[in-house]
């Protein structure tokens, strides 16, 4: 069975898509404990799907 990418980040993709409007990959990476390489691949996947 496949790990979703919510279960590696283990973060909430509403808060983090609802965020992004408004926080720069900084603030997003800061907030949810990611690496800015983490972010810029999130968001890759989200504007995808």
């Amino acid at each position: 069975m496949a790990l979703s990418q919510q279960d590696v980040f283990n973060i909430d993709f509403h808060q983090f898509m609802d965020s992004e409007k408004d926080q720069s990959s900084m603030e997003l990476a800061q907030e949810f404990g990611l690496s800015l390489k983490d972010v810029k691949n999130l968001k890759e996947k989200l504007n995808r799907s």
